[in-house]
């Protein structure tokens, strides 16, 4: 049996949106940033926190993660691309050394899962950062969360990213992380969502040190526009995992529910490593040849695509 391709849906009147004085302009001063962001936040708060926006949340932040990954790869130097750093951290096999940008993108995943309060979150961030910066992480993060409550939610990312590269003008991604949990925090987020470094520079970042204020509106506006693309990308998501879910229930392989669960989980599926022998986080088994089957049919249903253009090690998602 066949069917039609999904047509996605081009009425996203449902979802919370951008209002046009949003997005039009520069962000010129601290007043009107924070009206702006303002804005912006009520909207992207709408989108991740009420369910029945349908926005697949897990997804949301992984994608956030690569392209987190990728920014931060730049702010140290690194420059790899955003397709190399994927390749890295999915094709890797269980056990094997990622390399540097592996471990980047594993830092970011890792960042995302982190539980946000109480022991877990100390727990889960010493993991992460190590323990050169223990003593000082929570002092910070409660600076940055007055900082915002006085100044605006992005005043308050801005404090907490100075702080931790006056400390060490090195750990970019640190700073980006800390900044990110200071903006949960403030909005009554459970989870982060990796926003911070996606438009940031080195010049910036070392400015924000030795300058201190003259730079701090150029980098809440970059926070702004990240924040912009952040609702771009829900209402995106949203739309396409509101597809897949149609098509769902028509796919008749052993498991496809499991397996078409976790496209709304992971921006990049490996059929070999991810769905066979087993569909990942489950004990539902799937053999290799019904795992890439799997997931050519939701291409064909236009639901999903071919992320790597190659012609062995695909990698699948239901947005690229």
């Amino acid at each position: 049996m066949t069917y039609q391709p999904a047509a996605l849906s081009d009425d996203l009147n449902t979802l919370p949106k951008l209002p046009g004085w949003v997005t039009c302009g520069r962000a010129e001063t601290f007043e009107s940033v924070a009206f702006r962001s303002g804005a912006a936040l009520t909207v992207l708060d709408k989108l991740v926190s009420d369910p029945s926006q349908g926005v697949p949340l897990k997804l949301l932040a992984n994608k956030l993660a690569l392209q987190a990954a990728t920014a931060t790869s730049k702010l140290e130097g690194r420059l790899a691309r955003e397709v190399d750093i994927r390749d890295a951290y999915h094709l890797t096999p269980a056990g094997e050394a990622r390399g540097p940008d592996g471990d980047l993108l594993a830092f970011w995943r890792a960042g995302v899962a982190l539980r946000l309060t109480g022991q877990d979150l100390q727990i889960g961030l010493k993991n992460l950062v190590g323990s050169n910066f223990e003593g000082d992480i929570a002092g910070w993060m409660a600076a940055g969360v007055v900082r915002a409550k006085s100044h605006g939610p992005l005043a308050g990312c801005v404090a907490v990213m100075r702080a931790v590269l006056e400390m060490d003008d090195r750990a970019e991604r640190i700073a980006c992380l800390l900044a990110d949990i200071v903006l949960a925090r403030v909005l009554n987020w459970t989870s982060l969502l990796p926003v911070a470094a996606q438009h940031l520079t080195k010049t910036m970042l070392r400015d924000l040190v030795a300058d201190g204020q003259g730079v701090e509106i150029e980098v809440q506006a970059r926070l702004l526009i990240s924040i912009e693309d952040t609702i771009r990308l829900a209402r995106d998501l949203a739309t396409r995992a509101s597809a897949l879910r149609v098509v769902t229930p028509k796919l008749r392989a052993k498991g496809s529910k499991a397996a078409a669960d976790l496209f709304l989980s992971e921006d990049a599926i490996g059929p070999s490593m991810m769905l066979s022998p087993t569909i990942q986080g489950t004990t539902i088994t799937m053999t290799d040849r019904a795992a890439r089957r799997f997931c050519d049919r939701l291409v064909e249903l236009g639901v999903a695509c071919e992320l790597t253009g190659r012609p062995t090690f695909r990698l699948y998602g239901i947005v690229r």
